[in-house]
């Protein structure tokens, strides 16, 4: 495993540098997300970006209706530090790599719920079935949060936020669109304030035809399609000056096809299996405001439930494979200012999550399920404090408490440094985070039998400086690192005969693991009062496992984006994106690594009255075909040509 050196990291920032002085002239963008940015995911409160001393990517909902992305993973890939590794076409499995951290190590938010789901077998988040057309922000904090977000939080959080309220009592909007490999897809939305009410609520569908998971190269032709329903509701009614009460709910019913193993020769191939999957989530809370404002408390119940079936129509059985899991949880958070330019934030939560889960067949239709709960309870304070209106340096501590493991400590130290006179501002953090062992690790037939597993847990820190480029944009450069230890990962006892594989024989979970990711991220944003506008980042990457010393797997060296838009007319706009996923390992015991691919989309929308917009993209417009995975497929060149409404108001 090669570090990063600066040799080789020079070439690729040195380009990106050139391209953004010299597009100083000439480019602009109309957003007002920067350095400035609001941001409420560092710190659990609404802070400027540049106090917070971390990593965030902010996604608004301007960007996300520029970017006419469906799913949230298209989304996601073009933020800095962020992989997503999916299988195949539309509505297959797909898993966050945030800044090579493994799936079940990034926590996901919507609303402040969490989706990270207890019934799966490391506890991640089923991305593919969260589509982008219901969120009006996001925001992606890189680097362990755990200090703050409790088990999980090892890479960073992912924090999704849907539209809530409005200026007027009835705010209705709507989406439709069709395309290629029988695209379709169309959301109703509506959002408003009337008296002590606002709300915000969407209905969406979302069905395609779309392409073989098994790569269609290797002779598979049957299509995997994909339906998606799915639903959000936010609610916040002001019963007083200082009181008021939240409901939201999220609600996801999906069907995908994959390929599979089937007989008789049992390799990788077109199979007639697929997955249903559901998902429900809810909120309910109430919010305190005393002493004028200055202390802030909220007090949540969530819960949250997932259903995921596996069936395979040779057999006779309904389901090979039910995977239920639920969790509720209790949150209290306050927050005290005690004076502009100092807060405390501190809090508890408790959490108690199960599992059931079987695999039944023909052979064996009721099989003993694996069933399990666990609960965990952790504690929180942070302060915050700005000195000469320059320094602000923020601390925070943590304990978690579970009946598997004991108790685990979490530290997070924060620093951002305004300079006046130039508006650089230099940013460092160092931060702990851990994941609790999944209830599937603990509780089905591969749970160790001779020991119980420890949480795995992370250390990491970063450095960077952001410059301010007049009033035109800004450039960002930062340096991480993380080191990752008892990460659990399956023991194989094929031709072993030790006491634990006698009673585990196919094998068991165990702590095995230590990793280190370390890397450079780019990224720039320009604003200029023209047509243009231009933005993009890069990372580099040594993502590393300790025990072999090899690459970890699908986490590639070297990834980048770039995005352009322009309005050439009034009314009219056009865009181009370009993503590039550098070479990468499929697999730990992978000897060379897979080929990396460039990805190029254009999009275009042109607003035919005040309320109605025509939309549309072409999608890998090259026509590209590579595979994601191995053996896998890939989305060839596709169109989608919709109507955007949206009343005038």
């Amino acid at each position: 495993m090669r570090s990063i050196r600066a040799g080789a990291a020079l070439p690729a920032l040195v380009s990106l540098s050139s391209l953004t002085l010299l597009a100083q002239t000439a480019l602009a963008n109309d957003g007002d997300e920067g350095l400035e940015a609001v941001v409420v995911t560092a710190t659990r409160t609404a802070q400027p970006r540049r106090l917070t001393g971390e990593s965030v990517t902010v996604l608004t909902a301007a960007d996300l209706s520029l970017a006419q992305a469906t799913g949230l993973d298209d989304v996601l890939r073009q933020t800095p530090g962020l992989t997503i590794v999916r299988n195949g076409g539309t509505g297959q499995p797909a898993a966050i790599g945030l800044r090579g951290a493994l799936a079940g190590q990034t926590v996901l938010l919507i609303d402040g719920i969490r989706l990270n789901d207890p019934g799966s077998p490391d506890g991640a988040v089923l991305l593919s079935d969260v589509l982008a057309d219901r969120l009006d922000r996001v925001e992606v904090l890189r680097g362990p949060q755990s200090t703050l977000y409790g088990s999980d939080a090892m890479g960073g959080v992912v924090n999704l936020m849907t539209a809530r309220g409005g200026a007027s009592a009835f705010g209705p909007s709507a989406l439709v669109e069709a395309g290629s490999l029988g695209h379709w897809h169309a959301t109703l939305a509506a959002r408003g304030t009337t008296g002590a009410l606002s709300y915000g609520v969407t209905l969406g569908a979302l069905r395609t035809n779309s392409i073989s998971a098994a790569d269609a190269r290797d002779g598979n032709r049957e299509r995997d399609g994909y339906r998606h329903d799915g639903a959000t509701v936010n609610l916040r009614w002001q019963a007083s000056d200082t009181l008021s009460f939240d409901a939201r709910g999220y609600a996801t019913d999906s069907k995908v096809g994959f390929d599979g193993y089937p007989p008789p020769d049992y390799r990788f191939q077109d199979s007639a299996d697929h997955g249903e999957n559901q998902l429900f989530a809810g909120h309910v809370g109430a919010n305190l405001s005393l002493l004028d404002g200055r202390l802030r408390q909220r007090l949540s119940l969530l819960r949250s439930s997932s259903d995921r079936r596996l069936v395979d129509p040779t057999q006779q059985v309904a389901a090979t494979f039910i995977g239920q899991g639920h969790a509720e949880r209790i949150e209290y958070q306050g927050s005290y200012d005690f004076t502009p330019d100092e807060q405390l934030v501190f809090g508890a939560e408790s959490q108690r999550s199960a599992i059931r889960a079987l695999n039944p067949s023909d052979w064996d239709p009721t099989p003993q399920a694996t069933r399990g709960d666990a609960r965990i309870t952790g504690y929180f304070l942070q302060a915050q404090t700005t000195l000469a209106r320059q320094l602000t340096l923020t601390g925070g501590l943590r304990r978690d408490e579970n009946a598997a493991f004991g108790t685990h400590d979490s530290v997070k130290l924060a620093a951002a440094w305004r300079l006046p006179a130039t508006g650089t501002v230099l940013h460092a953090n160092y931060g702990d985070g851990f994941k609790a062992p999944s209830l599937y690790e603990l509780y089905s037939e591969y749970s160790n039998p001779t020991r119980s597993l420890s949480p795995e847990s992370a250390r990491g820190w970063e450095a960077g400086i952001e410059q301010p480029i007049g009033d035109i944009g800004q450039v960002g450069l930062t340096g991480f690192e993380r080191r990752t230890r008892d990460q659990i990962d399956f023991f194989d006892c094929y031709g072993l005969q030790t006491v634990a594989c006698t009673t585990r024989p196919y094998g068991y979970y165990e702590n095995l693991a230590r990793s280190r990711s370390r890397g450079l991220e780019f990224e720039f944003l320009l604003k200029l009062p023209a047509t243009l506008s231009l933005g993009g980042n890069a990372t580099l990457l040594a993502a590393r496992d300790e025990i072999t010393g090899g690459d970890l797997p699908r986490r590639p060296r070297h990834t980048a984006n770039l995005n352009v838009s322009a309005q050439p007319l009034r009314g009219v706009e056009v865009g181009a994106s370009w993503h590039y996923t550098g070479p990468r390992l499929d697999s730990a015991w992978a000897m060379k690594p897979m080929p990396g691919f460039s990805l190029v989309d254009l999009r275009g929308s042109w607003q035919l009255t005040d309320s109605v917009t025509l939309v549309a993209r072409i999608e890998n417009a090259l026509d590209l075909r590579y595979s994601p995975v191995q053996g896998y497929g890939a989305l060839p060149r596709t169109g989608t040509l919709g109507l955007r409404w949206v009343p005038a108001r």
